[in-house]
């Protein structure tokens, strides 16, 4: 099973400690997103399990195996990095081969996995180019394929599309996708963008100063996030957080009364941060819904849909809305609804979700 897996990871350069103790397993043939802010950690990490960056305490294992001191040609893992790494006075094709000229393959096998990966990721016809003839799309397909001819166990990918355009971003996120699901070798893909967290994997984790803040699935992670840094780290805008007090019959802010669909249990008087998505909410009224009075202060037309900015509760808040055409009928809001199932609920000292009786 080839599986990787982080027990009690710790980093220090010198007295400072920079990943302090995490533990993670992934599976075999899983794709998992490490995500966070600049400086949280996760780049470290992965160059920890690729032997790049050397472990200050605990454990990495890589399909079973111990490699704490094993070097880094030697682990059996391959991986790509944001600036390409490709030699540029050899072409396409000797770039996808050099590491295996390296391990002394035979010529003949060479080619033909050369020619299988060109097919793979459509480099076919630039195979004779040089990385200075080909584009930022191109070139790191070639750095994709280099990794690919090995057959490693384990992909491991820092920021590889940090330096693209946004066109170019979105095109390549779908090819690691695709790709992932041909090869099905178990992948480690390092990120700041959460767009290609959520788009790209099975599992995200979350990271923030070192630590792991919370592990799950896309979805698992936007619906029910663990805390405050979770829900204003994922998504696009992020989650809307406004300070409240709980009341006996849900959360107050400003003096407006937002519904829960929850038995409080003699949390009155508490101070929280009541978290709405900008997805969450709708012009109008329904079932078990709150009506929230905004101030609206500048609407942003997306097409389909706009971003409406406002205040309410002495807070900048953001929601969504669909325009149907026409933005006018939006210039006039004064209200958002938001229903009672949707609404998150934090501690206001420590930032961790709330739970509440059924």
């Amino acid at each position: 099973m080839t599986g990787v897996t982080l027990k009690n990871i710790v980093k220090r350069y010198g007295a400072i400690e920079v990943v302090h103790g995490i533990d993670l397993h992934v599976e075999e043939k899983e794709f998992v997103v490490l995500v966070g802010p600049s400086g949280c950690g996760k780049s470290t990490t992965l160059r920890m399990v690729a032997g790049l960056e050397e472990i200050s305490g605990g454990d990495v294992t890589i399909d079973g195996r111990r490699v704490n001191r094993i070097a880094p040609k030697d682990r059996d893992v391959a991986m790509v990095f944001q600036n390409y790494a490709l030699y540029p006075h050899l072409n396409v094709a000797d770039n996808m081969a050099f590491g295996l000229r390296i391990r002394r393959m035979p010529k003949s096998e060479i080619k033909t996995t050369i020619d299988e990966v060109a097919q793979i990721l459509g480099l076919t016809e630039y195979l004779d180019r040089r990385p200075a003839d080909l584009s930022g799309g191109q070139r790191q397909r070639v750095a994709m394929g280099r990794a690919i001819v090995r057959h490693p166990k384990v992909f491991l990918f820092d920021e590889p599309l940090s330096n693209l355009d946004a066109k170019l971003r979105t095109q390549m996120r779908a090819e690691i996708k695709r790709l992932h699901n041909r090869l099905g070798v178990t992948s480690v893909y390092v990120t700041h963008d959460q767009v290609e967290a959520m788009t790209l994997a099975d599992r995200i984790v979350v990271m923030n100063d070192g630590r792991i803040e919370q592990v799950g699935t896309p979805m698992e992670l936007f619906n029910n996030p663990v805390n405050t840094f979770v829900a204003g780290f994922l998504g696009s805008p992020p989650m809307n957080q406004v300070k409240g007090v709980l009341t006996e019959n849900g959360a107050n802010i400003g003096g407006s009364e937002i519904k829960l669909p929850h038995k409080l249990n003699g949390q009155a008087g508490r101070d929280v941060i009541v978290g709405i998505r900008p997805e969450h909410v709708t012009l109008s009224a329904g079932e078990a819904t709150s009506p929230l009075p905004v101030s609206l202060d500048l609407v942003e037309p997306l097409g389909s849909e706009a971003l409406l900015h406002a205040r309410f509760g002495g807070a900048e808040v953001v929601f969504k809305a669909e325009t149907n055409g026409d933005i006018g009928h939006l210039s006039g809001v004064e209200h958002v609804h938001v229903p009672a199932s949707l609404v998150k609920i934090f501690d206001a000292e420590t930032g961790r979700a709330m739970s509440f009786g059924a």
